[in-house]
């Protein structure tokens, strides 16, 4: 397999990995620390044949996006914490109408306008629960330049395959950290389109999903079929309907299509758990701390892995429960103040301890402080 390694930024890597999958359309308003994201696709959209739109805000941004998905372009938008706010109404809104696209939200301190520059994994809930309502969301993590750019293509993969809005949750380590990314030859990796399916005419059920499938094939607005799309609940047709019976349908299809198809969703990272009796859990930029520190224990004969989920959401709970058996205990670390702990206190249900270390103050937690919590956690299970 050809392949051609090149220094780059996790920003420049997601846009690189963008462009592979297919992406040709970008709205944006810069914003630290995605704004490299922003300016990578101003240069490379018109290089092969995309366009790129600085917009006047948020959310005209997740708008103009939305109306370039509708037209049958690969779209996609970044920012971070408090455009990602701003954007929310919209994500709802491509929940309903099933409207693929690709959401980056390179994570910085918060709240409010916070620190713009400073590390934080703080939008995570708000990645699964930002937008009102019951709705399908996945949402996807990196942990390095590297795998930023695979899983830039894998998000837009997803997002076209279930006709969702796909999160991808960068954050500040990732998005500014610069590493050798290994790019493969453009045949080598897997490209998923959307289904388009014909209905003869205007106004036909064009939000019909066939029998044993999940996700409705419409044509691309302007592909010469008519049909209505809307935010409010509507029938087969794309049009309104007050019927509590289709609603309670529609919207139970939009989230089994993700919580039914968890296998082919969601992704996970094990290190070292072949025979850890503890488990370190982190997403994200955490995960390069977690990694050293992991090693770190190890050289001391401690018996510890890393798991990590990949797909943030939808919660990998099975796999979590799969883990659970072969360990006496957990440590939770990531950049806020408990958000995906709370994840892993539900599933694991009290059955082992949980220990956690957090930081909201705009700094990375370092290794050496994740060594000594393990260390304190086999001394006191002795």
């Amino acid at each position: 397999m050809a392949v051609k390694t090149v220094l780059m930024q996790g920003n420049e890597a997601c846009v690189e990995g963008a462009i592979a999958a297919g992406m040709r359309f970008y709205a944006g308003y810069p914003i630290t620390p995605s704004t490299e994201i922003a300016e990578g696709c101003a240069g490379r959209l018109p290089q092969v044949g995309g366009h790129f739109i600085q917009m006047e805000d948020e959310l005209g941004s997740m708008a103009a996006v939305i109306g370039a998905s509708a037209a049958g372009v690969k779209s996609m938008t970044a920012t971070s914490g408090p455009g990602f706010s701003l954007m929310q109404e919209n994500i709802g809104y491509a929940c309903l109408a099933e409207i693929p696209c690709v959401i980056v939200d390179v994570q910085r301190s918060g709240p409010s306008t916070g620190l713009a520059t400073a590390p934080s994994q703080g939008d995570y809930q708000q990645a699964r629960w930002g937008t009102h309502g019951d709705h399908p969301m996945i949402a996807i993590s990196p942990a390095s330049v590297t795998e930023t750019y695979k899983l830039a293509i894998r998000c837009f993969n997803l997002s076209e395959k279930y006709r969702t809005p796909v999160i991808f949750l960068m954050d500040e380590i990732i998005g500014h950290m610069r590493e050798g990314v290994e790019i493969p030859e453009p045949d080598t990796y897997e490209i998923v389109n959307r289904r388009v399916a014909g209905n003869d005419g205007a106004y036909k059920f064009v939000y019909r999903v066939p029998e044993g499938q999940w996700v409705p094939g419409l044509k691309p607005f302007g592909a010469g079929e008519r049909y209505n799309m809307t935010g409010l609940i509507h029938d087969y047709s794309g049009f309104p309907t007050n019927s509590n019976e289709i609603a309670g349908q529609e919207v139970t299809r939009l989230m089994e299509k993700v919580l039914k198809n968890k296998d082919d969703i969601v992704e996970i990272q094990e290190y070292a758990m072949e025979d850890a009796e503890y488990a370190v859990v982190c997403f994200g930029g955490t995960a390069r701390a977690v990694m050293e520190a992991v090693r770190a224990a190890r050289e001391k004969g401690l018996k510890v892995g890393m798991w990590r989920p990949v797909t943030v959401w939808p919660y990998p709970d099975e796999k979590l429960r799969e883990m659970l058996p072969r360990v006496r205990g957990l440590l939770m670390v990531e950049h806020n103040y408990g958000q995906m702990l709370r994840e892993v206190q539900r599933v694991a249900g009290g059955e082992k301890p949980i220990d956690f270390i957090g930081r909201i103050d705009g700094t990375v937690i370092p290794p050496q402080e994740i060594l000594e919590k393990i260390e304190e956690a086999f001394k006191n299970a002795k």
